[in-house]
């Protein structure tokens, strides 16, 4: 869609904080356009009020979070990458902890419940960023970079040395039914010897069977297995997808990924939206039909090798 949309009603979730292991309570509410993806936390007085935005971006270590005053909210990943898949450029977010409930370890959930609250179309004009150069960001044997394109595509390269990993590769050209489909209820996952030791240091508090893929030894140690073979560069998508949100813009480009997580992805943008040589911003006339759907390739960059 060319135009910004958001939530038709409230809905609300419960659950578990992967790492805090509390329970709390978070409500999406609608917004009005151009307020974008802001968290309150209505647990501290006075509420603090905390944009969705890579500068607000305070920590990237085992989950994305971000803080102002003081306060933090952490593991938004999976619930941005909820709202960006569903069309929901603006919405409030009340929570009462300091961390987005982990619900069954996917976004899933989050996308289950925002359809059917329902979607409403605004009357602002969307931004895309539209890539025109390569960027490129790196860390080690760790990369990232984007291509120019018609689409907005995330390919993933990841090897862990562990048979119930080793090498997953996968891309994916964004689709808002293929990824509630095929990468939304991909769940994060860990080692079982990490988590023991993330726990032993007060970290992890809340995870278990029901909310993580764990991998032993020798395999995974979930009973029901895994819900598709290659689930864990499934994740990583997700996780990019939710990252790559914080933006605050729609990304037209070819992001290659390799061996990333959170705090490249964060660098990543960083430095994309820093270079602006190597990418556009576009948006539409407000005259236009709100209810038309957003084609592409778009006649300007029809001179776009499909990438």
């Amino acid at each position: 869609m060319a135009f910004q949309q958001t939530l038709r009603d409230k809905v609300a979730f419960s659950g578990i904080g992967l790492h805090s292991g509390k329970e709390i309570d978070l409500t999406l509410r609608p917004a009005d356009a151009g307020t974008g993806i802001v968290f309150h936390r209505i647990d501290t007085t006075p509420p603090v009020s905390i944009e969705a935005r890579t500068e607000n971006v305070i920590s990237t270590r085992l989950s994305t979070t971000i803080g102002k005053d003081g306060v933090a909210v952490s593991t938004i990943e999976h619930l941005m990458a909820a709202l960006f898949s569903c069309g929901i450029d603006n919405a409030h977010v009340d929570i009462n902890g300091p961390e987005v409930p982990i619900m069954d370890g996917s976004a899933a959930p989050f996308v289950e419940e925002i359809r059917k609250a329902g979607i409403k179309t605004l009357s602002r004009s969307r931004r895309y960023l539209v890539v025109k150069k390569p960027v490129i960001v790196r860390d080690g044997d760790k990369r990232i970079t984007v291509l120019p394109s018609r689409y907005y595509r995330i390919s993933f390269d990841m090897h862990f040395d562990h048979p119930a990993i080793n090498r997953q590769s996968r891309s994916m050209k964004f689709d808002r039914e293929s990824f509630a489909d095929d990468f939304a209820p991909a769940r994060t996952f860990g080692f079982l010897a990490e988590v023991e030791a993330l726990t032993a240091h007060g970290l992890a508090l809340g995870g278990s069977l029901d909310n993580a893929v764990v991998i032993g030894d020798t395999g995974v140690l979930n009973a029901e297995g895994l819900r598709f073979t290659d689930e864990f560069v499934r994740h990583k998508i997700l996780d990019s997808v939710g990252d790559f949100a914080l933006a605050g813009v729609h990304l037209i480009g070819h992001v290659k990924s390799c061996k990333s997580g959170h705090e490249l992805n964060h660098k990543f943008i960083t430095e994309l939206l820093s270079r602006t040589d190597c990418w556009s911003m576009m948006e539409f006339a407000a005259g236009e039909n709100k209810t038309a759907p957003f084609q592409f390739p778009l006649p300007e960059m029809a001179w776009l090798e499909a990438c």
